[in-house]
């Protein structure tokens, strides 16, 4: 019998590391190739800080890769075995399947709680620290943020827009500057033909130098109007949206541990303040790392039903569950926000609902 496990965990080991490496080099890597290309070459971001952004990355993209790659491992594992009527002759041996099918789902239960203690530590960690990251990246060089064309609101106090950047020179062309002033009062307006950013890391400040252009200046006479100024040359101090410091930035719920989303919602509820997005927060991290167990019940009972040798059947079906599994989630993810159901129950829709499937296949796998 433990010969039999053995040479069962075989085929089901090596699919597992090798399809967790291919996803994780794809997702990470191949998914985000444009937009690594596009900071290297055109935006002039230094490989080190986009070597931090992709190694900030990975942590999250692992609690997908890992449930699917258990998915695919035991798919391609089972359907192996049952193709090649391995499944048959044990059968005919008189052995239970269950006894063999029991260390797959054993494995994938300690994978699931390994991945608690991951997604609620290294992916937490890891997307606060990407954040972080990205607004380094924004104050060193504040064009690597900026899109032509788009309304930009990454500074305090001001709105700006952008017809042209020249991200080798950090150069801008034709610039437009819109500082709200509140309710029924007029938006200051500052429009110039050129500019560029001048940036001190250190104190985290970032200058905009503006040519050529005009400003509106309040009128002393009445505040609520403007006069227009013309100027050659014309300096800004802009700071980051939401902080001043990079050490001082405040998690978003993505990016707390568990024990820290229950202090909040203690500390919030004492002032009657709606905690649905951290609930919801602490049962996605739950619900996806238990994603594995599920997903191993599910393609322990499929893999050996479907009798398929063809590597792209097995995928097939893996493809099949996932693109009905991580949609299901997010409708689930997007009923709790908005309070329709309890977070503790529609989070775990998914997980119940597959896991039924995957224990009512297994029992008649086994029984048969």
């Amino acid at each position: 019998m433990k010969l039999l496990r053995n040479y069962f965990l075989k085929e089901f080991i090596g699919p597992l590391i090798m399809s967790f490496g291919v996803l994780t080099f794809v997702i990470v890597l191949v998914g985000n190739l444009k937009k690594i290309a596009d900071l290297v070459i055109n935006k002039g971001v230094d490989i080190f800080s986009v070597f931090k952004l992709l190694l900030f990355m990975t942590p999250y993209m692992v609690t997908y890769a890992l449930p699917i790659s258990v998915l695919i491992a035991v798919l391609m594992g089972l359907g192996r075995l049952s193709s090649d009527n391995e499944i048959i002759a044990i059968r005919s041996s008189g052995v239970n399947l269950f006894r063999l099918i029991l260390p797959f789902l054993i494995i994938g239960l300690i994978l699931s709680l390994m991945l608690v203690v991951f997604n609620d530590r290294a992916a937490s960690y890891a997307h606060f620290a990407y954040r972080k990251t990205l607004l380094e990246v924004g104050i060193k060089n504040p064009t690597a943020a900026f899109e032509e064309g788009v309304f930009i609101n990454s500074f305090e106090k001001y709105i700006l827009f952008i017809y042209h950047v020249d991200q080798k020179k950090n150069r801008l062309n034709n610039v437009r500057i819109y500082e709200p002033q509140g309710e029924d009062k007029p938006t200051r307006t500052i429009v110039a033909k050129g500019g560029e950013f001048i940036t001190d890391p250190e104190k985290n400040i970032v200058k905009l130098k503006l040519i050529d252009g005009t400003s509106d200046e309040p009128d002393p006479e009445n505040p609520r109007n403007f006069y227009k100024l013309n100027f050659k040359t014309y300096f800004m101090n802009l700071n980051p949206s939401q902080t001043k410091n990079t050490k001082n930035i405040e998690k978003k719920p993505k990016e707390m541990t568990i024990y820290e989303l229950r202090q909040s919602i203690k500390n919030l509820q004492k002032d009657s303040i709606d905690i649905t997005p951290l609930a919801t927060e602490i049962q996605e991290k739950l619900a996806l790392a238990f994603s594995c167990f599920v997903f191993t019940l599910i393609g322990a009972s499929l893999g050996i039903i479907t009798r398929r040798r063809e590597k792209s059947i097995n995928l097939g079906i893996a493809i099949l569950i996932i693109i009905v599994y991580y949609p299901l989630f997010v409708g689930c993810e997007a009923m709790a926000m908005e309070g329709f159901l309890p977070p503790q129950f529609v989070m775990w829709l998914p997980n119940i609902i597959f896991g039924i499937l995957g224990g009512v296949l297994t029992y008649r796998v086994c029984a048969s």
